[in-house]
């Protein structure tokens, strides 16, 4: 058999629900960047390159890749520090690389796949002695330095979104509730005194305007200029009611229209969707990603190979809370962020990072050695 690969796992349903995604992306591009061309070539060209890179590397032996851990892990710190020394600024963030031939990127959202795939590694060769002190601090030092770099450019929510899937891999690799329990011992209070600090205006670690959209989420009502954002998102998801008002709709109140929003075709495109397909839109597209983070899930439980199950584990985490996180934005539920809506905002560097990470997730799949037929 071709790859010595049972096609039969070959998992048709991940393409599927991915494709349905990002043709959601074009449909609510183009009628948030008002039928802008360029943009929606750009995001078209993504997902063609995302498709054949995905069906590529879904088969190739994914132990191969992680055989060049320690490359890729050289390789997104490398591109980390080249953004902070050479990096493109928009506004006060330094978060994109101009590369020959191949143009502007974001590399941290690559970073996020190279660190699924190194700790996928780590854990694995580590994996009976898991709970060793020594073990875990040198997972921590390892995420620790591109984390910190992500931090300095300033990009708070990627920091964030890297930490939740740090963490939520190291949970299934298998370590102790005792280093579970140490860690929130810490980090509740820590989180309580950081907003008491936060009040106080004594957080020297956060920029202002980041300061400022936690505040406002915690006090709407004295933070309106910061929060006004979020509410006329609400106002927008809101007034979509059951059916919407219709695809690339030109209401002169529409979100779009009166420019209620900055970024609606990135952070704030889940407004776009509930605005224009209303209720049932935004069912579908949340159902999308719940069963797509459901294939993940059973695929890491079908393998006894723990490097993959981590993989799929850690693009669960990924997918998972990116969406959840975009969507708590655009409703209020979180503090305003800059994190993509996956496979639907504009941008081709999220876009290409997630299916290279699900192109991964589908070979863990195909091998054979490791299922049960």
């Amino acid at each position: 058999m071709l790859f010595d690969y049972n096609f039969k796992r070959y998992n048709f349903r991940i393409l599927l629900y991915m494709m349905a995604l990002s043709g959601i992306g074009l449909m609510a591009i183009w009628s948030a960047t008002n039928q802008s061309r360029s943009t929606l070539n750009r995001q078209i060209m993504g997902i063609v390159v995302g498709l054949v890179v995905a069906v590529v590397l879904s088969l190739i032996d994914y132990h191969r890749l992680l055989s060049f851990r320690w490359i890729i892990y050289g390789g997104c710190a490398v591109l980390l520090l080249a953004v902070l020394l050479f990096g493109r600024s928009r506004g006060i963030s330094t978060r994109w690389l101009v590369l020959p031939v191949i143009g502007q990127i974001q590399p941290s959202e690559f970073v996020k796949i190279g660190m699924i795939l190194f700790f996928a590694w780590y854990f694995q060769r580590y994996e009976e002695k898991i709970n060793k002190v020594s073990v875990i601090g040198m997972a921590a030092l390892l995420f620790a330095f591109p984390a910190y770099l992500i931090f300095e450019q300033p990009n708070l929510s990627t920091t964030l979104v890297l930490t939740v899937i740090v963490a939520t891999i190291v949970f299934s690799a298998g370590v102790s509730y005792k280093w579970i329990l140490g860690v929130l011992a810490i980090v509740i209070p820590g989180g309580i005194l950081l907003i008491y600090l936060l009040q106080k205006g004594m957080i020297p670690f956060l920029q202002g305007y980041q300061a400022n959209r936690i505040l406002a989420w915690i006090d709407p009502e004295q933070y309106s200029d910061t929060f006004y954002q979020q509410e006329n998102s609400i106002m927008a998801i809101g007034s979509g009611q059951l059916w919407g008002k219709g695809w690339n709709n030109t209401d002169i109140i529409s979100v779009k229209t009166g420019n209620f929003l900055v970024e609606e075709q990135n952070d704030f495109i889940f407004a776009i969707i509930g605005e224009e397909l209303g209720f049932i839109g935004a069912v579908i597209v949340i159902v999308l990603y719940l069963l797509l983070i459901y294939e993940c899930l059973i695929m890491a439980m079908r393998t006894a190979d723990l490097s993959g199950r981590l993989i799929c584990v850690g693009m669960a985490a990924l997918i998972g809370f990116q969406s959840f996180a975009n969507i708590a934005v655009a409703t209020a539920i979180f503090p305003n962020t800059g994190l993509p809506l996956p496979f639907i905002s504009s941008g081709v560097s999220s876009l290409l990072s997630l299916f290279i990470g699900m192109g991964i997730v589908l070979n863990v799949g195909l091998q054979r050695r490791f299922n049960n037929e």
